[in-house]
Parts: C-alpha cells; sequence; structure tokens
C-alpha cells in the first residue's frame, strides 16, 4: 500500500496505528506469544508486550535465542502474521480514534498514518478505522529498509506527505515510536492505551502523554498538534489570505 499523499499542506501530524488508533496491541502479544510456542519457546507475554511496536524483525532479535538462524525467524514471523490474521474480526478502533483523524484534517494539517504493520494488515485496519477522507497517506512494512526504533518509516512518511521533520507531529503508544521520532527532531505524543505507561513514554522522550485518541480529541486545541494548527493559520494570515484560501503557491 504504496499510496501517494493527496496533501499540499505545511504542516501535519503522523500516528502510528497499532496500539495507537486501534486496540490491536495484545492481540499482536499473543499471536507472538502462539508463534513462539509452535518452536517450543516459551517466552513470557509480559516480556513480548514490552517489544510491541518495534519491528518484527528488531523484536525477534531481541527475543529468540541467539543461535536462530534466518530461516528459522522467518518461519516465527509467517507464524506470527497467520495467527494475528485469525483477530482481525475482533479489532476495534479506540473510541474517538475516527473524530480525532478528522479534527486533524479539518484543522488544517496533513494526516499520516506511519505504520509498521504489513501491508495485508494495514488494509484490515484501516478499514477497520473507517476514515479515508482524512487520511493524506499510509505507510507498511514495505516502505522501510529498516523498522522501529529506525526512524525510516517516519521518514518515509515525511516524504510521502512532502513536509520536513519540523513541520509535524507524531502520535504513538510505544517507547520505540517516540525514540524512532526523536532521530528526526520530532516530537512526539505518547498514548498509554497500549499498554506502556505514561512515566516510561515521558521517560522515552514524549512531550505529552493522553490516555487515548478520546482524551488527546478534548485537548487537542492546546496540544503540540494545535499549536502546528495555530502556526499554519498564522502563516496563512501573514500571506494575506484568509485561513483555508489558496495562495498562489498552493493553487500550482
Amino acid at each position: 500500500m504504496n499510496d501517494q499523499s493527496k496533501s499540499a499542506k505545511d504542516v501535519g501530524v503522523l500516528f502510528d496505528v497499532d496500539g495507537t488508533l486501534v486496540d490491536s496491541t495484545y492481540f499482536h502479544t499473543l499471536a507472538w506469544w502462539q508463534a513462539f510456542r509452535q518452536q517450543e519457546l516459551d517466552v513470557p507475554m509480559a516480556l513480548i508486550h514490552r517489544h510491541i511496536g518495534m519491528g518484527g524483525d528488531k523484536l525477534l532479535e531481541r527475543l529468540l535465542p541467539e543461535d536462530s538462524d534466518r530461516d528459522f525467524r522467518a518461519t516465527v514471523e509467517r507464524a506470527h502474521g497467520s495467527i494475528f490474521s485469525t483477530f482481525w474480526p475482533a479489532i476495534r478502533p479506540f473510541d474517538s480514534a475516527r473524530a480525532l483523524l478528522q479534527s486533524c484534517a479539518e484543522s488544517g494539517l496533513a494526516v499520516a498514518l506511519a505504520s509498521s504493520a504489513r501491508e495485508q494488515d494495514l488494509r484490515v485496519l484501516r478499514s477497520i478505522l473507517d476514515a479515508e477522507p482524512w487520511i493524506d497517506c499510509a505507510t507498511s512494512s514495505a516502505d522501510a529498509t529498516e523498522s522501529k526504533p529506525s526512524p525510516d518509516l517516519l521518514l518515509a512518511a515525511l516524504e510521502k506527505l512532502h513536509l520536513n521533520a519540523a513541520d509535524v507531529a507524531f502520535v504513538g503508544d510505544s517507547v520505540w515510536d517516540v525514540k524512532a521520532a526523536a532521530r528526526l527532531g520530532i516530537e512526539t505524543i505518547g498514548l498509554t492505551c497500549g499498554g506502556i505507561s505514561a512515566a516510561e513514554l515521558f521517560e522515552a522522550g514524549a512531550v505529552e502523554v493522553y490516555s487515548g485518541p478520546r482524551a488527546l480529541l478534548h485537548r487537542l486545541d492546546a496540544s503540540s498538534i494545535g499549536i502546528l494548527a495555530h502556526r499554519n493559520d498564522s502563516e496563512e494570515l501573514t500571506s494575506g489570505a484568509a485561513p483555508g484560501t489558496p495562495t498562489d503557491d498552493a493553487s500550482r
């Protein structure tokens, strides 16, 4: 799913998806646990959960025995994907996730889903979100050479939006999200709905933390996202155009 951006906006917001907009973190945890058990590996669920949000390849590097070869890792990763797909019908968006995306878009922000999900999983998650009119572009695992905490996916999202790191904020639920964004100097808003505590997200470098999309939506105007939207409004006014009115540059 390498869709190109529909946006010509000057500022934007990037959203992680799993655990941030949809309630899927613990399904991923269970899918990895079952994939490990198929190979007679006993990895505690709590340990697996703490690595969710990291790319699957990086997760396996940390949780599989050091002598595991590439074929063995590929087998476990395929099993995780197969098992996770059985949970698709049970996955639900978090309260107000769709409204949050809509509000960001209507505030003049470009909206990108900066996800490391497999393309087939991302298609399902986008269908669950049901927010296509307010999404300018999305990334999947196919858009990055290195997975989180590498910032490759965020760079891919920025490229699709034609924006710089200074022009966006990022919303994520894991310390790996925060660390990936920090490598690019992007401010991250943390959400605890993925199961990681506010203290851990702040320690990783999050500038704000909320319980979930609904709480962020209620404070959106005062958040880092709101500050970006207001910056955009100010620049439009300075240019002599009313907010939302295309300038000569925007209309080309």
